[in-house]
């Protein structure tokens, strides 16, 4: 496994993102791990988190698009965060949009802040975490109704590994759905082997129980 994504899982555990125990998902899934991507609050966790953001896209995607779009609302800090990171760690240029819950009827009018998009735009969508692809249901049409646009890829920070709608996971219904690529800095199955019977933050993180706990969700909402 990378460097940047050992660094990566310990990271979202000192900030308390990601959390094992017992916990009752909006789907109503009784899950052993909650990931709460609004627990990144401070200036050095944004600076971070930009980094492990950039070098996962770089390392999936490349650099060979012009937009990184961030739904609102918590895809918002991201998009600037690792616009930030992509110039700083690669010397690129990247331009940062969003988009608005509501229309805005004056001064900086519309339904997007940050870049607007034009036709030909290569537009990379960045978000936390995607357990139904709701929000691509509900970013996709925005984007298409702004401008011509080729979206490139989808990059969440950690892939659940869960099924979502169907039998497949969600990332892997949204390539087949819009026909882009998908891909996380890293997977459950990543940070399992990782922390298992490893100290992180003075204390073992999954032991026996929690990966017990593991394995049985996933024999039930693994993805197929």
């Amino acid at each position: 496994m990378e460097q940047y994504k050992q660094e990566f899982i310990e990271f979202m555990v000192e900030s308390q993102v990601l959390k094992f125990g017992e916990f009752t998902l909006k789907s109503g899934r009784k899950s052993p791990f909650f990931m709460n991507a609004g627990a990144y609050v401070t200036g050095t966790q944004l600076r971070r988190l930009g980094e492990y953001y950039a070098k996962a896209i770089h390392d999936n995607f490349g650099l060979d698009f012009d937009v990184l779009f961030g739904p609102a609302y918590k895809g918002i800090p991201l998009s600037v965060a690792t616009s930030m990171a992509i110039s700083e760690l690669y010397g690129k240029d990247i331009r940062y949009c969003s988009n608005r819950k509501e229309v805005k009827d004056h001064g900086d009018t519309g339904i997007l802040l940050g870049s607007k998009l034009k036709d030909g735009d290569r537009v990379m969508i960045i978000e936390d975490v995607t357990t139904s692809g709701k929000s691509i249901e509900e970013t996709y049409p925005i984007l298409k109704a702004q401008a011509d646009v080729e979206i490139k890829g989808l990059i969440v920070s950690l892939n659940r590994m869960e099924r979502g709608k169907g039998e497949k996971s969600a990332l892997e219904e949204i390539q087949e759905l819009y026909h882009f690529p998908a891909a996380a800095i890293v997977n459950m199955a990543e940070v399992t082997e990782y922390l298992y019977n490893r100290e992180c933050q003075g204390k073992i993180v999954i032991d026996d129980s929690i990966k017990a706990a593991l394995d049985a969700y996933y024999e039930q909402y693994g993805a197929k």
